[in-house]
């Protein structure tokens, strides 16, 4: 069975290793040595300063909001996965939906524009699939009305230009490391923060709110990163130029034989930043077309995925529908292919051909 993705496992003496030194000191959880060492090596990595681990992305989105004390409306994009919407939600937040870029798939600069009002506490785009969004135009309109940015990067792990990487702009950005993502570390995330302020109270916040012992200072969550979480992270991170060589290969080769197809639409790449090839989306024309494509694969065993769908802003539970025609027009065509580092090139002629033979 060929999934859309598959989950990256390092060598296991390098886990059982940092295993090792756990069982050593006992020490499994509340601020352990190996999350501090991850978080020394992300920020190294990543070159970035003020980065908090959390035990999920999701919760990483709850915490910058309420570290940032947003409130009211926060303008957000209808095409992401659901816990960017919901996240919202949960804090008691109301998304407001700004249709997208039908080429980039982000959210569309002109119409954060036009949504912008005086209850608007925040914008929350997403760099869908890793390609980055229109980051300096979003924060200067952010500056001149006085509110907050906070990019979901849950699928932009190392994306970057030659001056900055991606999860430096904004006040704050998050990272989602699920099993899924091309770094991970089994289930967790992070917050990275402009402000070494808010990187201290997000510290306080996942930890219950607790400053020391026997001292309590304010309302808070738990949602720290445990040691085995950590050690799966560090030893992931010691072979990531392995997996992101072996995922761009794999890329590049459904780009070369996909790219010259008319009837196919592909994702327009930020040209200001590098890829991670995190995601091969594809855009059909009809969604009849995408159905019976992913129909004939599943036949195969091999299962490309909808993403994203639905668009967010028909959500049941919310309260309004807000019209986004571009994004429930593309979620309709779209699929995201198989792609993982040891994805053979003899079951990517398989999809290739499926494609191209209801695409003609």
């Amino acid at each position: 069975m060929i999934n859309v993705t598959k989950t990256y496992l390092p060598d296991k003496r390098k886990y059982q290793a940092y295993v090792d030194k756990i069982f050593d000191s006992g020490w499994i959880t509340n601020n352990g040595s190996l999350v501090n060492e991850l978080e020394r090596e992300l920020c190294r990595f990543l070159n970035v300063k003020h980065l908090v681990l959390v035990s999920n992305g999701t919760l990483a989105l709850q915490v910058a909001y309420k570290v940032l004390g947003l409130k009211n409306e926060v303008i957000t994009t209808p095409f992401s996965f659901v816990a960017t919407t919901s996240s919202l939600l949960w804090e008691h937040l109301t998304p407001v939906f700004a249709d997208i870029n039908p080429d980039s798939f982000n959210i569309d600069v002109q119409q954060v524009v036009q949504k912008i009002n005086s209850t608007t506490s925040a914008i929350l785009p997403v760099h869908v699939f890793g390609n980055a969004c229109e980051v300096e135009e979003l924060e200067k309109i952010c500056t001149a009305h006085n509110i907050k940015l906070i990019f979901d990067a849950a699928h932009a792990f190392d994306v970057k230009n030659e001056k900055r990487n991606i999860l430096s702009y904004g006040d704050a950005s998050i990272l989602s490391f699920h099993a899924t993502k091309i770094f991970h570390t089994i289930e967790g995330g992070a917050i990275i923060f402009k402000r070494k302020e808010d990187y201290d109270r997000a510290k306080l916040l996942i930890n219950f709110g607790i400053s020391g012992y026997d001292k309590v200072d304010t309302v808070g969550i738990n949602c720290k990163m445990n040691e085995f979480q950590a050690a799966m992270g560090l030893a992931v991170l010691s072979e990531m130029k392995e997996i992101a060589d072996k995922r761009k290969e794999v890329w590049m080769r459904y780009y070369n034989r996909l790219q010259s197809q008319s009837k196919i639409k592909l994702q327009s790449i930020n040209p200001d930043f590098c890829m991670n090839y995190a995601y091969f989306p594809v855009v059909f024309q009809q969604e009849e077309i995408t159905l019976n494509i992913q129909r004939e694969l599943n036949k195969m065993e091999i299962y490309p995925r909808r993403y994203f769908y639905p668009s967010l802003n028909k959500l049941d539970y919310l309260h309004g529908y807000q019209p986004c025609p571009v994004s429930e027009n593309l979620v309709t065509r779209i699929l995201c292919l198989p792609l993982f580092g040891d994805l053979e090139a003899s079951v990517q002629d398989q999809i290739i051909e499926v494609i191209c033979k209801n695409t003609i």
